[in-house]
């Protein structure tokens, strides 16, 4: 039985909070689906209605705590030191469509260092979360990344450019030299989650571009808090500046990055030549 500490228990009423009112907002989800309207102003007022939910738990918690928050942006807080980075809905496309894989990813910034980070799939009730230098876990479960030594083996999760987001023709290389090495690839739609499956052992990788810090900072901690490797696409350190990363084991990191970086090098569609 993992023993949580009271920042972890604070951090767990939160997303529980939070969570109550977006599974009651994804019943109603399904009925507006057939609406002419549809369910996008319903989705977006949820995402914002649990964004207000998680700022105003944690700040009892840390009062002093800045925000950076998908929905509303940053938030300045009285001890520089510590911010909070939140997606309240991530997973946004397939909360509005009904399906039940989305999750509430908060992180802890303390000295521009992720000291905590919490990942909860409501529909599953399962609470990823991790301190540093304590372990991860899986609701009480501790969490080791798979032990899987060769790519022909692994399942690989990723995301795909969509409309006004992303480069199509770059990631299409990076897929196609992906696919011809490895078991399977796997599109879910919700990074964090993508991030905290690596956690699990239930992806051997993960690899994306063009992500917010709020979509990443609660599993990038997860992940290395369960013995796993996360690194920009070129291998180096600043994930949440740079947008893109590759999670893995450490097996598999280095022959993920040895793949994808040949691929990342050749010209952009549309660039000079």
């Amino acid at each position: 039985m993992a023993l949580r500490s009271a920042l972890i228990n604070v951090m767990a009423a939160a997303v529980q909070k939070a969570a109550r009112g977006l599974k009651r907002d994804f019943g109603e989800v399904e009925h507006l689906q057939v609406s002419k309207k549809g369910p996008a102003d319903f989705v977006s007022a949820a995402d914002i209605k649990a964004e207000k939910v998680l700022k105003t738990e944690l700040e009892k918690a840390r009062s002093g705590y800045g925000f950076l928050m998908e929905e509303s942006g940053e938030t300045k807080g009285t001890d520089p030191l510590g911010r909070w980075i939140i997606d309240p809905l991530d997973g946004t496309t397939n909360f509005l469509h009904g399906i039940p894989h989305f999750a509430i990813s908060i992180g802890l910034e303390y000295r521009d260092e992720i000291v905590a980070g919490m990942i909860y799939a409501p529909i599953t009730d399962e609470l990823f979360w991790a301190e540093k230098g304590r372990g991860a876990f899986l609701n009480d479960r501790r969490l080791r990344v798979s032990a899987r030594s060769r790519l022909a083996d692994a399942v690989v999760t990723t995301g795909i450019p969509h409309t006004g987001r992303g480069d199509p023709t770059a990631y299409m290389r990076e897929m196609r030299v992906v696919m011809d090495q490895v078991a399977g690839v796997r599109r879910f739609g919700a990074a964090s989650l993508d991030l905290a499956w690596v956690a699990a052992g239930r992806c051997d990788a993960y690899w994306e571009s063009g992500l917010s810090p709020w979509d990443i900072a609660a599993g990038l901690l997860i992940v290395k808090e369960a013995g796993g490797y996360v690194t920009d696409l070129d291998g180096g350190t600043d994930m949440l500046a740079t947008g893109g990363l590759v999670a893995a084991n450490d097996q598999l990191h280095a022959p993920m990055l040895k793949l994808l970086q040949p691929a990342r090098r050749l010209p952009r569609a549309g660039a000079a030549g």
